[in-house]
């Protein structure tokens, strides 16, 4: 990763989506990190070192964004992440893991709060050491 620029993990089920968010992500100056969902599942990166995750609400996959949410939480229990529907609000099923919800179709609003939530410029996140206690909810 270059210096000072934060990595970006996008995780949803359609590649031309991971490829659309990719280039906004990367035109806003940010290194995008795309991770394609697969009816079987997803793997996530321990070792991204992530600054933020985005993800799809509605994925065609036998594991849910809830599922997914919980272990991106699990390994980057400090990185905030978005999460990205076409619905009108934040399911509750997912709120817990969440820090913004951004509908789709609004690239404006999503680049300003990566910006806000990636605003302190520090360190990427490493995943959390598996022996560490359980995070708690980020309040966005």
């Amino acid at each position: 990763m270059a210096a000072g620029r934060s990595k970006v993990l996008i995780v949803d089920d359609d590649p031309s989506h991971l490829e659309i968010y990719g280039l906004l992500i990367e035109r806003a100056g940010y290194e995008s990190y795309p991770v394609l969902v697969k009816f079987a599942g997803v793997v996530i990166p321990a070792d991204a070192g992530i600054g933020l995750a985005l993800l799809d609400y509605k994925l065609h996959s036998l594991r849910t964004s809830t599922e997914i949410a919980q272990e991106i939480r699990g390994l980057y229990p400090q990185a905030p992440i978005v999460l990205l529907s076409d619905l009108w609000s934040m399911p509750s099923d997912i709120s817990p893991y969440i820090s913004e919800f951004v509908r789709k179709g609004q690239p404006a609003k999503l680049l300003e709060t990566v910006a806000r939530l990636l605003q302190d410029g520090g360190e990427p996140f490493v995943a959390a050491d598996p022996a560490s206690p359980p995070p708690s909810r980020l309040d966005g």
